[in-house]
């Protein structure tokens, strides 16, 4: 699509040039026909007026036969420029093709939404995840606006607590998860919550990325919408992705649709989780798992839950704040049942706004 958009452009380029040679030289056939007018000096020499009336007719006769050559090649550019325009057509529509081909394909794997909610900025299309062992629930998500999403802080502030359904109320959400890791400890003033790596929201570092020794990863959204993630080594790795919105922890899950190795820790261990994942063509798929409820969900771990999203043909996922912090907020209220039996406070959300 890019190359044909050049091509034209190009070829644009080609018909003004032509366009501006023509005028030129209709202005040379104009200034020879001037020349065979009498000249002071020359009117009793005939041989001079001979030369100056025989080189007018051969300036009249190139420039007659450069504007024949100029009719045949804008014919030949209107010609090209209605071919580029329906190749230009055929394309997009094979692009809408390609483009409904895989959401049916990404449809059949999912299932049947149980709830659909589209905007001019954003499609949602919510699915319950029921396994064997646990359950949960997904929301694959479709940004035409990348305003749509946004990190979200506790209480707008550093340091802070807050549900993900407060948040996502204050902020009139239509769907909201918990994002990255965090910690707490004690001030004169109270519980602090402290993040996790690095943080960033409306394209604003709320938090530079600080290394820890486990492979932390940065994820979120470029100002394009499209997720984007990676492993930094400092705060210029972060940079260099141009993040709107992230979030950090650990650890990541896919990465181009392979599986990736997971550190020891995190290895055969059961719980709640909060996934960020993203498809091919960049819709995110968001997935809640209840866990620590033995007659509702055990929890599951990350190896089946790679294998899962291996399944669902994801391309990249990220592993977010999970045990009691896992929330989804949907439409107005909690869908899952956070295994504290309550929410947790958080430091964080990914909100969606409808």
């Amino acid at each position: 699509m890019k190359a044909i958009r050049l091509l034209a452009g190009f070829v644009l380029v080609i018909a003004f040039m032509i366009l501006g040679m023509t005028a030129a030289l209709v202005g040379a056939r104009q200034d020879a026909h001037l020349e065979t007018k009498p000249v002071a000096g020359l009117e009793k020499n005939e041989m001079n007026v001979g030369t100056v009336t025989d080189s007018a007719i051969e300036i009249a006769a190139l420039a007659e036969r450069i504007d024949k050559v100029t009719e045949d090649y804008m014919h030949t550019f209107f010609g090209q420029s209605m071919t580029l325009e329906k190749e230009i057509k055929r394309s997009e529509k094979q692009q809408d093709l390609s483009d409904d081909i895989y959401e049916q394909k990404i449809m059949r794997l999912l299932g049947q939404p149980v709830s659909t909610y589209r905007s001019p900025q954003v499609e949602i299309k919510l699915f319950e995840l029921k396994e064997f062992d646990y359950r949960g629930y997904m929301a694959k998500v479709k940004v035409f606006d990348p305003e749509a999403i946004e990190v979200v802080l506790a209480d707008d502030e550093i340091g802070g607590f807050e549900t993900t359904s407060s948040m996502a109320r204050r902020k009139r959400a239509m769907l909201a998860i918990n994002g990255g890791g965090f910690g707490s400890s004690r001030s004169e003033s109270g519980l602090v919550s402290s993040m996790i790596g690095g943080t960033v929201s409306k394209g604003e570092i709320i938090q530079p990325f600080i290394p820890k020794n486990e492979p932390l990863f940065f994820a979120g959204v470029d100002f394009e919408g499209r997720v984007i993630g990676t492993i930094p080594a400092s705060q210029s790795d972060v940079d260099a992705l141009a993040p709107k919105e992230g979030v950090s922890f650990v650890p990541v899950l896919l990465q181009k649709g392979l599986v990736q190795k997971l550190p020891n820790a995190w290895a055969n261990t059961k719980h709640p989780r909060t996934i960020l994942g993203r498809y091919a063509n960049d819709d995110l798929l968001l997935i809640v798992v209840d866990g620590r409820q033995a007659y509702w969900s055990k929890g599951v771990t990350l190896e089946r839950l790679q294998e899962k999203l291996s399944i669902l043909g994801v391309q990249d996922a990220y592993n977010l704040d999970g045990g009691g912090s896992s929330t989804l907020y949907y439409n107005g209220r909690v869908l899952n049942k956070p295994s504290d039996g309550n929410e947790r406070p958080v430091a964080n959300a990914i909100i969606i706004k409808p």
